[in-house]
């Protein structure tokens, strides 16, 4: 089993926290989106900060130039499967395009993970930030 199986199946079977190692007390949920293309379920593990009860997750790909194959995955489809916190949720995902709201919630992510500070610099991009709105089951 590789690191990311690995921890995909600790953040399942421990409430959705991680006791050890560097990403120990950090928030992580796995998000489940279509793939773009492929139309294939695709899981990304992903830090996120709340806001109220939407998941703040941002699409850093560690600083890399562009973006992670997910964000276009939940901009073609924005229904998601979440795991977070013990629990397993369908939400909508939605890029924030307000400057004031997503300014708000990268500092939020920011404070959450000082790392991704340096981010956008490196990155030579805007870092996207995605909201997970829980959808009511009904």
């Amino acid at each position: 089993m590789d690191w990311t199986e690995m921890l995909k199946a600790t953040l399942r079977t421990g409430d959705g926290e991680i006791a050890s190692g560097p990403l120990a007390g950090k928030p992580h949920l796995i998000m489940t989106s279509t793939g773009a293309r492929s139309g294939e379920p695709r899981e990304a593990i992903l830090s996120f900060v709340r806001d109220g009860e939407d998941y703040v997750v941002a699409g850093t790909a560690s600083g890399a130039p562009k973006d992670p194959a997910w964000v276009r995955n939940v901009i073609a489809d924005p229904v998601v499967k979440v795991e977070a916190q013990g629990r397993t949720f369908q939400a909508r995902a939605q890029v924030v395009t307000d400057e004031a709201t997503y300014q708000r919630l990268w500092d939020a992510h920011v404070a959450s993970r000082p790392d991704f500070a340096a981010y956008p610099a490196k990155a030579g991009r805007k870092i996207p930030v995605i909201t997970l709105e829980p959808i009511a089951a009904g």
